[in-house]
C-alpha cells in the first residue's frame, strides 16, 4: 500500500475507522495492536470510541501475524476476544457476535469462519484462557502464521452458510491490499450509495 494500511483514507475516513465504526458498538472495549503509536494517537481523543480505545505495542519483539495475535489477546480483559484486520472493509458485528455465542454454547477454544481460501483467523473470536497459552507456546516456538497452532485448539467453524446467516450482506472478509484495489473499492461502494440514493428519491 505504501504506507500503513490503518491509516490511508477510505471513502474520506482513515480505513481503520471504518472497523472501529461498525465494531465498536458491539464491543466492551476495543485493543489496538500497534508497533507506530504516533500515527494513531488521533483516535485516542475520539468521543466515539469513549475508553474503550487501547493502543498495545507487540509483546515480544518478534514480525509476523501471530504476535499481532497473541499481543491482542495478552491484553484483553474480557474471556472472549474478536480479532479482525484493520484492512477489512466490511467486518461484520452481527458475525462475530454469532461466533461468541458458538464458543459460549460449544466449549470450543476458537470460532473461525472457513472459506474456499481456508480460515479467516482475522474474524475469528478466541477464548483467551485457552487461546493464550496456545499462541504463546507457537511463539516460542519460533512460529510466525496467526494458524500456525490451529491443530491444538477446539475449532468451531463457521460456513460459509453460517457466516451468511449471522449477517446476510456478506463480504465481511473483503480486504484490500493494493491502491488500486483500495480505489476500486471505494468506487463500488460510493456506487452503491448512490443507486441508494436514487431509489430513495424515485
Amino acid at each position: 500500500m505504501g504506507t500503513s494500511k490503518a491509516i490511508v483514507s477510505f471513502c474520506g475516513l482513515p480505513l481503520i475507522c471504518r472497523g472501529l465504526k461498525r465494531l465498536g458498538p458491539a464491543a466492551d472495549e476495543l485493543i489496538i495492536t500497534t508497533n507506530d503509536h504516533p500515527s494513531l494517537d488521533f483516535l485516542c481523543g475520539d468521543v466515539r470510541y469513549d475508553d474503550k480505545l487501547k493502543l498495545y505495542s507487540d509483546v515480544y519483539d518478534v514480525r509476523g501475524a501471530l504476535n499481532g495475535l497473541f499481543t491482542a489477546l495478552y491484553y484483553a480483559a474480557n474471556p472472549y476476544v474478536g480479532i479482525v484486520a484493520c484492512d477489512m472493509v466490511f467486518p461484520s458485528a452481527p458475525l462475530l457476535l454469532a461466533e461468541r455465542d458458538a464458543l459460549e454454547g460449544s466449549g470450543a477454544d476458537v470460532a473461525v469462519p472457513v472459506t474456499s481460501h481456508g480460515y479467516e483467523p482475522f474474524h475469528a473470536v478466541y477464548r483467551r484462557e485457552t487461546c493464550l497459552p496456545l499462541v504463546q507456546a507457537a511463539l516460542l516456538d519460533g512460529q510466525t502464521r496467526a494458524t500456525s497452532w490451529y491443530e491444538q485448539a477446539r475449532l468451531y467453524e463457521f460456513t460459509p452458510a453460517m457466516a451468511l446467516e449471522a449477517d446476510h450482506r456478506g463480504g465481511a472478509f473483503v480486504n484490500v491490499n493494493t491502491p488500486e484495489e483500495l480505489i476500486a473499492m471505494e468506487r463500488r461502494i460510493m456506487a452503491g450509495a448512490m443507486t441508494k440514493i436514487s431509489d430513495e428519491t424515485t
